[in-house]
This record gives structure tokens, sequence and C-alpha cells, in this order.
């Protein structure tokens, strides 16, 4: 199938040479005479490329109704990549252009080799552009889990683990480090199991001082102890029928392990103070960061407890070993915050896209949101940049005089898409071959061109 072009070109004479010089391309052309003609046609959707003449009737001799419609498409046909045709010694108007969101430009008079490379260099970032909106849109179909997202193979087995511990009653130990989303992974637990109608109780084993965990995990009885004025239900008892969470499970004291192991033998409890035991039906989610198993080598964590909470296990991926996700989360994050914000939407600019799927992520996915809400506070704009994410300098500034040549705007260009298809791809090779429709060998060098690690 023909991929479909628009030619905004009031010159009859430059639209027949460009459609001529086009005719054994694969592209169904349209060509569009003046702005009033071309805005129904980009409004449409069914242009991914267009090519935009700056000079247009009723201002042929200047580039303003180019620049007009150049801005209008913003919203007219925000997919749609613009490519301007400006004169030779316009550099000025070819920046200018850039900056106000044309992907690519040529100089008149029209070189068609050259204009050739640029439609299909343009085409493929659409195309790139399109995939990516489509990954975003996994968030409501089928990239999600009880409120988590996640497309890579990663999340995707932890997502399969979460449904079948979902349809049983045993003890499920999370681990992962801090901010993968431990306590997400054992509300999706509960809300799948056949305890759903009934309370989930979440409780931090490190957040409350030892001298009252005790009472806030079994309750305690009128006068157990100075200060009891009446009688407490602990959180074991009010998540009775339904489920517990233990959060940060490392940290709970040697002596209220022993306490809990029996709660997971026996199915029951007894109150601070209390002289009848209770017995409960509850399930029991643990979660750590820690290495419970190096904990039980230095004393710290009981042996028998571990075993009794690790039936199933549930190891919750960092989000370096999930970069597939990345971007379906940091546009979720973006979404989702200007919504609640009531702001206008935000994009990422590409600069800013490399920042996220090339940074470390220490703090995993609350990082990514946190730096997220970060960027929208400190700022309006439509562009998240990396300096609004904390992630480096202002390396998405539109371009100002130092873009000079055609040559360094197209290898940046060609950069980025690279770097795009590698994301889609999860930076398999062969994917992204496919995407760039080019051979694995051409791939390869043009990652040593630009020194693109594909790890």
């Amino acid at each position: 199938m023909k991929k479909k072009l628009l030619i905004i070109e009031d010159e009859p004479s430059v639209a027949k040479q460009i459609r001529w010089g086009l005719m054994d391309a694969p592209y169904d052309i349209t060509i569009a005479g003046d702005a009033t003609q071309a805005k129904p046609l980009l409004a449409s959707g069914a242009f991914p490329v267009a090519t935009l003449d700056l000079g247009l009737p009723p201002h042929p001799d200047t580039p303003r109704q180019g620049f007009e419609l150049l801005e209008a498409t913003t919203s007219l046909a925000p997919h749609t990549r613009i490519i301007v045709i400006t004169g030779n010694a316009e550099e000025k108007n070819a920046v200018k252009a850039i900056a106000l969101g044309a992907a690519d430009f040529c100089a008149k008079p029209i070189d068609l080799k050259l204009l050739r490379i640029i439609l299909a260099r343009t085409f493929k970032l659409q195309s790139l552009e399109a995939a990516n909106r489509e990954l975003r849109k996994q968030r409501t179909q089928g990239g999600s889990l009880c409120g988590m997202l996640g497309v890579s193979p990663a999340m995707t087995r932890v997502f399969e683990q979460i449904k079948n511990a979902s349809r049983t009653d045993y003890p499920v130990l999370i681990t992962g480090n801090t901010g993968t989303g431990k306590e997400m992974v054992a509300h999706a637990v509960h809300q799948l199991s056949h305890r759903a109608d009934q309370a989930m109780v979440i409780i931090n084993c490190g957040a409350i001082p030892e001298n009252l965990l005790e009472s806030e995990l079994f309750g305690h009885e009128k006068g157990a102890f100075t200060g009891a004025v009446r009688r407490q239900i602990g959180k074991f008892e009010q998540a009775d029928q339904g489920t517990i969470f233990l959060d940060e499970i490392g940290e709970l004291p040697l002596p209220l392990q022993v306490k809990i192991l029996r709660v997971l033998q026996e199915s029951a409890i007894d109150r601070l103070g209390g002289k009848k035991t209770v017995n409960l039906n509850v399930r029991i989610i643990a979660a750590t960061h820690t290495n419970l198993e190096d904990d039980i080598k230095q004393g710290r964590f009981r042996e028998d407890l571990f075993y009794r909470l690790n039936v199933v296990p549930l190891k919750i991926p960092d989000l370096t070993a999930r970069r597939e996700d990345i971007l379906l989360l940091a546009f979720h994050f973006l979404q989702t915050e200007s919504q609640n914000l009531r702001r206008k939407p935000a994009t990422f600019s590409p600069a800013a896209i490399d920042a996220l799927t090339t940074h470390a992520w220490p703090g995993n996915v609350r990082e990514l949101e946190n730096r997220i809400r970060r960027a929208l506070g400190s700022t309006m704009d439509k562009i998240i940049i990396p300096g609004d994410l904390g992630l480096g300098e202002n390396a998405a500034t539109p371009p100002g005089p130092k873009l000079t040549t055609l040559k360094k705007a197209r290898e940046r260009a060609e950069k980025d898409v690279i770097r795009r298809a590698l994301i889609l791809s999860g930076n398999n090779i062969s994917q992204a071959a496919r995407l760039l429709e080019t051979s694995r060998p051409t791939l390869h060098d043009l990652l040593k061109k630009h020194a693109i690690n594909p790890n």
C-alpha cells in the first residue's frame, strides 16, 4: 500500500516536478495549492507526512502564510510530520521552521534525490512515533493489570505470576528494590482473589515503634498496659476474611516474628492481656526490599518464618530490567498528572526521551513518577526537556543559530530515529532493523557511526 503524501505548493510547475520525480516512489500524492485547500486535508489525519512551501498565497513572496499554517498544524494534524521547502538563501526561515515543529527541510531548487532521502526518513520517523502512541495505549488494553503497566517480558511474567497467586490462599512473599511497586503487586493479588470484597489491611513493619507494634498487629484488652483504657482490635482481626499486607517484613523484631509464625501455623492470635484465643481466616502477603536469606545468616530473621512466608515468591524487577516499559510509564504519568493539575497535555522532547530511556533509575518507578511531577511543577511549557526532569542540561532547546547545515540536522534526526527504534524493539537489533526497513549490517554500521550502545 502506498503511503499518503501531501504536497502543499502554490507553484504548479514545482508541484508537477515533485510529482514527476516521485512517480516510481511508494507514495500516493495529493497536491494543495494554498492554505485553504491544505487545512481540511491536514485535519483529515490521512497524511502521515506533508511538504510545505513557506511562500503561499496571499503572501507568496514571504514565509508568513507558511509559518501560520505550520503553527496551525500542531492542532490540525498533530501527528503529521512536515518537511519545509525553503529557498537556498533562507537559512533563518529553515531554522525557525524546525523550531516550530517541522521534521526537516529541503532547499530550492529541489534536489529530487535528496528529497527522496528526506521523505523516507520522515516516514520512518512518523511510523515509529505512531508505534510509540500505540504503545501508550497499552495501558488501557493489554499492558496493564490492576493499575500496573508493563509490556516488557519481565512484567508480563510478573502479571502471570500474580494471576496464579491470586487463585490460592497461600502466603505470598514479594521482593524487590525500593520503588518497584511491591504494594501495587499486593493490591493486585488481593483484588484478583476471592477475598476482593473483603478488607485489605496494610501495615508497615518498619514505620511503627517496636513497643507499639505488637498491639497494632494483634490488639489489646482494656488494662493490658498503662494507657489501655479500652479494647483495641488489631490489624490481623481487622483483616479477618480478607488480606493483611505486611510491608517491610524484614524490619519485624524477632519476638514478633515468632507470633507471626504462629498465625501462619494455627490461624489464631492472642490479644495483649487477653485470655481467649481468636481464630482468624486471613491471607498474609509480605514484602521486603532486603535479602531475607542474608538476614537469616546474620540472625536477624527466622528461617522457619521465611519458609512459611515464601510459599509463593514474587520478585519484582527493577525498572532497568524492563526498559520497554519506561516510556509507557512516563507517558502515563505525564498524562495522569497533567489531568490532575488541569493543565494542557504536555509531551517529551526527543532529548528527554533519550534521557528517560538511558537513565539508571535507582529509585525505579517511584523515581520516574516523581521526576514527571518535578517537571510539571517546574515548567508550564508543552515540551518537557531533560532539564525539567533533572536528567541533564537543556538539551532540547529549539534549534538556534548553531544549526547551520543540513548535514547536522539530518545526522541528529537519524540518531533520534535509531534510538526510537531500539526503544520500541527492546534493543533487539533484528526487530529495530525491520522497523527502520534496513539490514542488520547497515544498522550495526549506523550504531557505530553514532556511537549508540544498543545495550
